[in-house]
């Protein structure tokens, strides 16, 4: 009952986290309307939000790796809330880039020493860091509302009013910690001697894992980019349509991430994450080449649901590949792999402009006929030990 009431903390805490990464590309709209932004100002923003934040990710992995952070969870959270928070306060451009490199760096932090707070209350369970990670998909998908809500209401100098989530979630975890009926779940230290001592780290299985998610990355990047573009340019519909069919993608990626995790749990990780693979590929086929509208839209669909089914098992692989290193393996697998889609955009990007937006999504099936064929590299960890009892750090 204890780790439940654990896990459901945390997977609050990812959705209100996460909602800060979707809440940039939602707050480049406004700031563009009310100071005229070039498209180079705005992806200066985007690389602050974005960029920065990968590459520090795993540096944030070997440090909680090395000592316990459990308070990092709040506190990279309530950094990413208060980047954005601050964003809109003051209207000169190198605040605004500042303001949301604090946000990235925020959510840097927060996600390996949350990653491995989720391994240890979960027991290393498929299931339950599909649990965890849902939180993140919903925070994505309900950040351009929140957004669109407070700054139509407030204003661009409404930002600040974004940050109360943050600092409210961050209060309530840090008090969490310090309460006797959550604090022997929440304040976890070292995952190997929680959910089972290993041997060696599999640097070779975990590049394969690696590379498999930068695989995973470009559909999700280019689809998330591209969805809406897809259908309004094809079939002449409105805005409306078109941002139906990204909700489409997102909520299937809520959907998979849970399917992915109770499969993983029933079926084995390797066989889930090749299924979840196989099947983005057959859909995304049918995104391209199905004629109607309406099929269109279910392909999305499937494609965000099946695209998202490894996405938990990977995960939890990444940290039993590296058992001694299970930071570093969240802030990698998490951070600097999955940054590759976006910095492939610009890419696809000049692609779209010379061959069309439907090309593009007609390249990522051969993206996901690679992935398919990386998951035959990946093994079976070798080396657990079954796991005895939770180890709790203090309370400090």
């Amino acid at each position: 009952m204890k780790n439940n009431r654990a896990l459901g903390l945390l997977t609050v805490t990812h959705g209100v986290n996460d909602m800060y990464q979707g809440a940039v590309p939602a707050l480049l709209p406004f700031l563009v309307a009310e100071r005229g932004y070039s498209y180079a100002l705005v992806t200066g923003i985007i690389v602050a939000a974005t960029g920065l934040s990968s590459v520090v990710q795993p540096l944030f992995g070997v440090v909680v790796d090395r000592r316990p952070m459990g308070w990092l969870v709040a506190v990279g959270m309530m950094a990413a809330g208060l980047g954005v928070g601050l964003a809109g306060l003051v209207d000169d451009y190198a605040w605004t880039w500042l303001a949301i490199a604090l946000s990235g760096l925020g959510v840097a932090a927060y996600h390996p020493a949350a990653a491995k707070a989720a391994r240890v209350v979960g027991g290393g369970s498929a299931r339950s860091m599909g649990v965890f990670s849902v939180g993140g998909n919903v925070g994505v998908a309900l950040a351009p509302l929140f957004v669109a809500l407070v700054l139509n209401a407030a204003g661009t100098r409404g930002t600040w009013l974004l940050a109360v989530p943050a600092v409210v979630a961050g209060a309530g975890y840090l008090l969490a910690r310090r309460s006797p009926r959550t604090s022997g779940s929440v304040q976890v230290g070292p995952v190997s001697a929680s959910v089972g001592a290993a041997g060696r780290d599999d640097w070779r299985a975990f590049g394969w894992l690696s590379a498999l998610a930068v695989f995973w990355s470009v559909p999700y990047v280019v689809m998330g980019s591209f969805a809406a573009l897809n259908v309004i340019g094809r079939f002449h519909v409105s805005t409306a349509t078109g941002a139906a069919t990204l909700t489409a993608f997102t909520a299937g990626g809520v959907a998979g991430t849970l399917v992915g995790g109770w499969l993983a749990e029933r079926r084995g990780r390797l066989s889930t994450i090749r299924l979840g693979y196989l099947t983005a590929a057959l859909a995304v086929a049918g995104v391209v080449f199905v004629p109607g509208l309406a099929g269109v839209l279910c392909c999305t669909l499937l494609f965000g649901t099946a695209l998202f089914v490894p996405f938990a098992a990977q995960v939890t692989l990444a940290q039993d590949y590296l058992p001694n290193r299970v930071g570093t393996a969240s802030g990698l697998t998490l951070g600097l792999t999955l940054s590759v889609g976006g910095l492939l955009s610009p890419a696809f990007g000049a692609l779209a402009d010379a061959w069309g937006v439907h090309t593009v999504l007609a390249t990522l099936i051969a993206v996901l006929a690679v992935a398919v064929l990386l998951t035959t590299r990946l093994p079976e960890p070798s080396g657990l030990v079954p796991a005895s009892r939770p180890v709790v750090e203090p309370a400090a």
